[in-house]
């Protein structure tokens, strides 16, 4: 760089407020200009829905940064209301419109960086554009909404989509005092999970007051004297749209710029373009799953700051590299989390990657004999020919990010199941247990690989399977599966001869321990046994 090096990054918040402050702290000599085209460039967009339910009342907690202070602090020159409508790529000038008054201006640059974003879905349906339908992407879709509730005194409101806007809205309709009917599309919500992992979640909605009506797409929304009808069905005072988004590409397909296959930028591991004067970043391009090893969207904040910080390194000269995602998440609805890292079995099987087994486990998040223990609900999946951990789903109230994290820093590293049970994790009865749930999903699925502990799901039992309940009486007789024969565990030694030989005996219990002792037992008295993983709390979930 013997000249001062001359960026135009487009679009700010997460990817483009990062890379333009992390350009100016390895080069202070770079002409940096952030063009945005709404008011504010560098602002809390996951806070949005709180800010809407009152959970955060004040709208400029949301505000992270301003065109002065990044002028003030990086003599950076951020222009908000001006849009880059289009690129001369052979010039190297983009074409800028001030949308405050409709002048349009060249602009030259040596380096340029995309960070446009995703916008909300928003299907060619009937009623959309209706007063009283919002989407929640800006600060201003909020102020939008909450003058909406305020003007009609809205009590009711439909929330379109299951995903983390759509969960987080529904949540703060309901501190608002609104009824909510969430209409969901597919057969659960949080569609990237499992769906026997989502099941905890779609009773908890319920019970704080949310009606799902799943497999129910929506198909429009009419005018109905005064109110919204949705669906010609459902009345409400408001809609709001969650249905998921799209990258913004526009103006790098104008440009000539290559799409990817799922249709956000193509970038290599630099985050160059195919123009290599162009990077990109963000929620606006395809980025590899680093397990399934498949390209994808994925639509976070914590990546889309990684690739400023690396795109500022690129353009600075430095080596850097995007090493890929791994979709570490999470949501929390009212006080339970749902959340994941790596791949799920539906990701795994759209990859075509079938050598993997799976265990679940529903431990307390601390040790049961102090108060306040909280069950959680576990799901890991890893590969069965070394045991490299593939993915990780949570559930529960207390806990969820802890276990997700530790695990997600695992996969990073190529971690196996077998370092996983010699995790190294604090203990203090009220933070977890000196064998902690993590180190126990580590020893089931160990176990497994060691030859220990055959494992069976319940949603792969083989037709007119031998079920085996080492329950307690009283628990077989509130629930129990079709057709399976009861053998508390403490009995079972002195019960074999009622058990086939020659037979598989599928074994359950409520949520794997017992069934794993009963398996030990068996296989060492000549028994073919299997231990259901996560026993019938996780059956409870499948239904």
């Amino acid at each position: 760089m013997k000249k001062p090096l001359k960026t135009i990054i487009v679009g700010g918040v997460a990817g483009g407020a990062s890379c333009a402050a992390r350009l100016r702290r390895l080069n202070e000599h770079a002409s940096i200009t952030v063009y945005d085209r709404g008011p504010f460039v560098s602002f809390a967009n996951c806070g949005l829905p709180y800010h809407v339910g009152g959970v955060i009342p004040n709208e400029a907690s949301l505000l992270l940064a301003s065109p002065q202070l990044f002028h003030d602090r990086f003599r950076i020159d951020v222009r908000v209301h001006h849009e880059v409508v289009s690129i001369q790529r052979e010039a190297k000038t983009v074409t800028v419109r001030n949308l405050l008054t409709g002048t349009e201006f060249e602009d030259a640059y040596d380096v340029l960086v995309l960070s446009p974003g995703a916008a909300p879905l928003k299907p060619e349906l009937p009623g959309l554009d209706l007063p009283g339908v919002f989407t929640v992407r800006t600060i201003p879709d909020t102020r939008e909404i909450r003058g909406w509730i305020d003007k009609t005194n809205a009590k009711h409101a439909v929330v379109a989509g299951g995903g983390f806007i759509g969960l987080e809205m529904a949540e703060n309709l309901r501190h608002l005092g609104l009824e909510v009917i969430l209409v969901q599309s597919g057969p659960q919500v949080m569609m990237p999970m499992d769906k026997e992992m989502v099941a905890p979640l779609h009773a908890h909605l319920e019970q704080h007051g949310v009606q799902l009506r799943l497999n129910t797409a929506l198909t429009g929304v009419a005018q109905s004297g005064g109110k919204l009808r949705v669906n010609d069905a459902i009345e409400t005072d408001l809609v709001i749209l969650g249905l998921g988004v799209r990258p913004e590409t526009s103006l790098a397909k104008a440009a000539g710029l290559r799409i990817g296959q799922r249709g956000g930028i193509a970038v290599d591991a630099h985050l160059r373009t195919s123009d290599p004067s162009i990077l990109a970043i963000g929620d606006a391009v395809e980025v590899r799953d680093v397990i399934t090893g498949t390209n994808m969207l994925l639509a976070l904040a914590g990546p889309a700051n990684r690739q400023g910080r690396i795109a500022a390194d690129v353009i600075a000269g430095r080596d850097s590299a995007f090493r890929g995602v791994q979709g570490t998440a999470i949501c929390g609805v009212f006080d339970l989390a749902v959340a994941q890292t790596g791949a799920t079995e539906k990701s795994l099987r759209r990859a075509g990657i079938t050598e993997y087994e799976k265990v679940y486990l529903h431990p307390k998040h601390h040790v049961g004999y102090y108060p306040g223990a909280q069950t959680l609900h576990l799901k890991l999946l890893f590969a069965k020919q070394d045991g490299r951990i593939l993915g990780m789903q949570a559930v529960g109230t207390t806990d969820v990010a802890r276990k997700i994290d530790v695990v997600s820093a695992l996969i990073q590293k190529g971690g196996t199941v077998f370092d996983l049970e010699e995790a190294e994790l604090c203990y203090a009865p009220q933070f977890g247990a000196a064998k902690d749930a993590l180190n126990y999903a580590g020893f089931i699925a160990a176990n497994h690989l060691r030859g220990d502990l055959p494992l069976a799901h319940w949603d792969a039992l083989p037709e007119g399977a031998f079920l085996l309940d080492v329950r307690d009486e009283d628990e077989f007789a509130d629930s129990h599966a079709a057709g399976a024969v009861n053998i508390p565990l403490p009995q079972l030694r002195d019960r074999l001869t009622e058990l086939p030989r020659g037979k598989t005996l599928h074994v359950y219990c409520g949520v794997g321990q017992r069934a794993y002792y009963a398996v030990r037992l068996l296989t060492q008295h000549g028994f073919d046994a299997h231990d259901i993983s996560g026993g019938w709390t996780t059956a409870e979930m499948m239904k």
